[in-house]
């Protein structure tokens, strides 16, 4: 389990073809790595990876062609939002996370808050149709890993448009500033949200 509060932005160094899926090694912070044992959880970009070797300030993992076909950004080298497994006396800052990316939206806008002081930048998403039921204002959504709250939730034919405001420290502390009008991204809705849904279901006879 994670919370989606990103603890560090590592780098994809390199992303060599292993077996039917690539194994990639990620270079963190110093020191990031101290509490890390082989066979832990680490999310990358929003989907929850083991780290398999360590060599100083990298680790590698192997993604298999399932978890490819599923998510973006982790293909190539390039920056990425780490977090840590959450552990049981840790805070939950941010909202409880499972890793699992349930579907890749598109940004579909990114630019900052008309006449806003504080200097936040306007994110909306194209997410997939199937996600809608999930997404609710003020609700919680994952965005590439980070936790973030749903200020509009707009069903259109074939999709729905979510409205995110981003604060400065989100925007420096994560890779989401460096986002871009049609940029995918990989989402995850809100774990709660999911089960009411599949009560629902259930009670319905689905």
């Amino acid at each position: 389990m994670f919370t989606g509060i990103i603890t560090a932005v590592g780098q994809i160094k390199s992303a060599q073809v292993k077996g039917d899926g690539l194994q990639l090694v990620i270079e963190v912070p110093s020191g990031y790595l101290d509490d890390v044992a082989l066979g832990d959880s680490i999310a990358i970009q929003g989907a929850c990876m083991t780290a398999t070797q360590f060599n100083g300030n990298t680790f590698a993992l192997d993604i298999s062609r399932e978890s490819l076909s599923k998510t973006v950004g982790l293909d190539k080298v390039g920056p990425v939002n780490l977090e840590k497994a959450l552990r049981l006396n840790d805070r939950l800052g941010g909202h409880l996370v499972s890793g699992h990316v349930d579907g890749v939206g598109e940004v579909f806008q990114f630019a900052p808050v008309d006449k806003d002081a504080d200097g936040s930048w306007l994110l909306r998403i194209k997410a997939p149709k199937d996600l809608a039921p999930f997404l609710a204002y003020k609700g919680s959504i994952v965005v590439n890993g980070v936790s973030l709250t749903v200020n509009t939730a707009e069903d259109t034919a074939d999709a729905c448009i979510v409205s995110i405001n981003l604060i400065p420290h989100t925007l420096q502390s994560t890779t989401l500033g460096k986002l871009q009008t049609g940029n995918r991204v990989n989402l995850e809705v809100d774990l709660i949200a999911r089960y009411v849904a599949r009560m629902f279901d259930s009670k319905n006879g689905q």
